[in-house]
């Protein structure tokens, strides 16, 4: 292929077929436990490494692209290597294959939930939310060592705290993240600008503007939509597309926009989004699929597996779209330093809202005892000084509540 139709965004022919990439994130999907940083050390290892699907450099170039627009980006980056192996049927076979065992065991989790009842369930479920906390705390704190390394980015970091705490809800998520990109555009115009590296993909620049207007088009058109018609089941789509269309900074920030959009209504209760938030932390794959958990779990129809399908796929979908959009367009645009300034200024705002998120609801909703203090203060040091395995993290959160909820009956 010619420069000038590289320039063009004109498409390659894919490398590999369906059925191996539908294998190979099948493996991923079964066995990759540890959250979205894993997750990529994963797909190097499995992709880059063993299967030379493409070298080191592409795949660094692939992530920073995927870390960069909203959305889930191990989730992301295992789309675009599907895209880039088989074609757009590679891609959803990657997504297919990573993301359906985890969703599953969320929708049986969602089925079974009710049966925790009395001292024991109690215990079960305030577990998993004690997990919650930890793992939130974790996500802060190595984001913060990685986004918010200095100065500037640590005051726009409190900043967005701020806001998020103030004006409660996605407006003020919303907010922090455009008062995050205009200081960073005044405070981060310093950093080092990378190289572009040519990763090409099997699409083209018309391809990619289409997935760009269909994106605004579902995110203008599904509230009006949901508005004109009052059905559950566009109020379903509307508030988990707005959800996945605003989270950057990886899967831990959607929690925030989720709590607001499916908690407040009454579709859910605050104790089951946060033990279904906790069951997500023991079960491989992607953290997006808390929202099958959620689909199956809420009260108005359609939920069960109709539901959990339903929000799955909107949560998703923004970020899939604009990754589609993005690619044939990526090389030029990750050079300007503008963009760099502003997406600088971006994550450390996330950063704000995730440690405000942290305090309300996952705080104040699961540590009510010096006992749940110390439970979780005990998970976040198994995650982030002894490294344990997050799933026995949250056999062992489990077990240690249980212990406390047996303490007054015996």
């Amino acid at each position: 292929m010619s420069d000038t139709d590289m320039d063009a965004g004109t498409a390659v022919q894919p490398e590999g077929s369906v059925g191996e990439v539908f294998g190979a994130f099948l493996k991923l999907g079964l066995t990759s436990f540890g959250g979205p940083i894993a997750h990529l050390g994963y797909f190097r290892d499995e992709l880059v490494t063993r299967r030379r699907w493409l070298d080191d450099q592409a795949y660094a170039d692939l992530v920073a692209l995927c870390q960069f627009l909203p959305g889930p980006a191990s989730s992301e980056v295992g789309f675009a290597l599907g895209l880039k192996r088989a074609g757009l049927p590679g891609a959803l076979a990657a997504w297919t294959a990573f993301t359906l065992p985890s969703a599953i065991l969320l929708v049986l989790f969602a089925y079974g939930a009710s049966l925790f009842q009395g001292p024991t369930g109690e215990g079960i479920i305030h577990g998993l939310k004690l997990v919650a906390v930890a793992v939130v705390a974790q996500a802060v704190w190595g984001m913060a060592q990685k986004l918010c390394p200095d100065k500037q980015r640590a005051g726009i970091a409190v900043a967005g705290a701020l806001i998020a705490i103030v004006l409660a809800g996605s407006l003020g998520q919303i907010v922090a993240i455009v008062f995050g990109a205009l200081l960073g555009l005044v405070l981060c115009r310093n950093l080092d600008v990378p190289s572009p590296l040519h990763t090409r993909f099997p699409i083209g620049r018309r391809f990619g503007a289409a997935a760009l207007l269909l994106f605004f088009l579902l995110l203008i058109g599904l509230p009006l939509l949901n508005q004109a018609f009052g059905n559950q089941a566009l109020a379903y789509l509307d508030a988990f597309y707005r959800s996945g269309a605003l989270v950057f900074g990886g899967g831990h920030v959607v929690l925030p926009l989720l709590e607001e959009a499916v908690v407040q209504p009454g579709w859910i209760s605050e104790t089951s989004f946060l033990a279904g938030y906790g069951a997500a932390q023991a079960v491989p794959g992607p953290l997006f699929t808390f929202a099958a958990y959620l689909g199956a779990a809420m009260g108005p129809e359609p939920n069960g597996v109709l539901g959990a399908a339903l929000c799955l796929i909107a949560l998703f979908l923004p970020g899939m779209l604009l990754l589609l959009g993005t690619l044939p367009f990526w090389d030029a645009l990750r050079t300007r330093p503008k963009m760099q300034a502003a997406m600088a200024g971006t994550n450390a705002a996330v950063v704000g809202i995730l440690a405000a998120a942290l305090y309300s609801p996952v705080w104040t909703s699961a540590i009510l005892s010096p006992y749940d203090f110390a439970l979780a203060l005990i998970a976040f040091v198994l995650l982030t000084v002894w490294k344990t395995p997050p799933w026995m993290v949250v056999v062992l959160m489990m077990a240690g509540a249980v212990i406390f909820a047996l303490i007054p009956a015996s």
